[in-house]
Order: structure tokens, then sequence, then C-alpha cells
């Protein structure tokens, strides 16, 4: 089982203690993370005035944007990788045919 590892982090203000598998290095870029999301919501006009459910839900949304429009250039990236892969087969086997070819011509010489 493996080790848990706890470390504070300061997101929005507030002090929590987190633990988990990860390093405290990683939480600690999690939680900066979390910040600056939080950050550039409060830098909008009026997010301050709204209440803080309001508020909450906003930070959700932003965060789950940011989750799937990664998680969409992961799987397009995912998708160019494989056409590549397939290119470099296709290049690959048309490499060793022009090479047998040219064995073949050369000993016909």
């Amino acid at each position: 089982m493996e080790e848990k590892n706890y470390t504070e982090v300061l997101i929005n203000g507030n002090v929590y203690t987190l633990g988990g598998a990860e390093d405290p290095e990683y939480l600690q870029k999690v939680a900066a993370y979390i910040n600056e999301k939080v950050a550039v919501l409060k830098a909008q006009p009026g997010f301050t005035r709204q209440n803080k459910d309001y508020q909450e839900v906003m930070i959700y949304l932003n965060l789950a944007d940011d989750y799937f429009k990664t998680l969409q250039e992961a799987m397009m990236l995912r998708a160019q990788k494989d056409e590549m892969e397939k290119e470099i087969y296709s290049l690959k086997h048309e490499l060793i045919s022009l090479q047998m070819k040219q064995e073949a011509a050369q000993k016909e010489d």
C-alpha cells in the first residue's frame, strides 16, 4: 500500500491539509492552479458582487471547461499520433519494397 503524503495548501485564502499518494509538490501545483483560476474570475467585473454559491459554480464550470478542453486536445493528439504511426508504417513498407526492387535490378546488371 502506498504511503500517503500530507501537505498544507492555500486555496482561495484558506489553508487545507491534503493527503494522497501524490508528492506534496504536485498538490501545491494543483492548489496554485485553482488559485490562478479563482484570481482570473475575481478579476472579472461583477464577479465578487455575486453570492458565494454563484461564485463557486463559476469556479467549478471554469475548471470543468479546462478539463474537457484538455481531454479533447489529448484525444486529438492521440488521433494525430495514430495517423503518423500509420504513415510511418506505410513509408517503411514502401522503403523496403523499393530497396528490394533496387537489389533485384542490381542483380540483373
